[in-house]
């Protein structure tokens, strides 16, 4: 079968990508509005992009070109935190993608606990096992849908007891979730461990993961 990106829609496209470029990581953004209401909505198109400073990324869309809650939040303040969540809270990442009015708080309606942040005036949540302090770097457009590729510093990491060790995560003790196609998530799974990498001039690498 061939397809031609030409001929699809962008919603097409959208259910082409989304089951090609699998499993994803979802980023839990949690964005407060000027008038002080707290938005969360999960986004799985998220990667870090730089490690001095920490920065990650995330793809933002755009429902008919206007900006969703989270990305006008996002410019309006230019602050944010990115939750990692864990198997036992995907009812609410799925449940907090469902769009309201700007004015309605889907932490309010989900009953979740937030507790306040060190270096930004957004609170983070207080149940996931990993929380990231974001201040806003850069926004960047791609495509005709206005789609946005926004990048945050990360000015503080909040990470559950236990799960660091050795200056690593424990990825196993984390049991993220993930996102797959349509309305369907998945975790780790089996996971498949090889021995370092070394390099020819010496350098030891952490695993397949870094050669890049």
């Amino acid at each position: 079968m061939r397809i031609l990106a030409a001929d699809l829609e962008p919603q097409q496209t959208y259910r082409l990508i989304t089951g090609i470029v699998v499993p994803r990581p979802i980023a839990w953004v949690c964005t407060c509005s000027p008038e002080g209401v707290l938005n969360l909505a999960p986004f799985s198109a998220f990667t870090f992009v730089s490690n001095k400073p920490p920065m990650l990324g995330i793809n933002v869309g755009r429902k008919a070109g206007v900006r969703k809650d989270t990305g006008r939040n996002i410019h309006e303040t230019g602050e944010y935190v990115v939750h990692i969540g864990d198997e036992s809270m995907v009812d609410a990442i799925h449940e907090s993608a469902v769009e309201h009015p700007p004015e309605v708080s889907e932490i309010e309606l989900l009953g979740l606990r937030t507790t306040p942040s060190d270096f930004i005036s957004v609170p983070r949540l207080v149940a996931p096992p990993i929380a990231m302090e974001c201040r806003l770097h850069q926004a960047i457009a791609f495509g005709a849908t206005g789609s946005e590729f926004i990048v945050g510093e990360v000015l503080a990491f909040h990470i559950r007891d236990g799960l660091l060790r050795d200056g690593k995560i424990d990825s196993t003790e984390l049991n993220p979730v993930c996102r797959l196609a349509g309305p369907n998530y998945a975790t780790l799974g089996r996971v498949i461990s090889k021995r370092p990498l070394v390099q020819t001039d010496k350098t030891v690498m952490s695993g397949a993961e870094d050669r890049g």
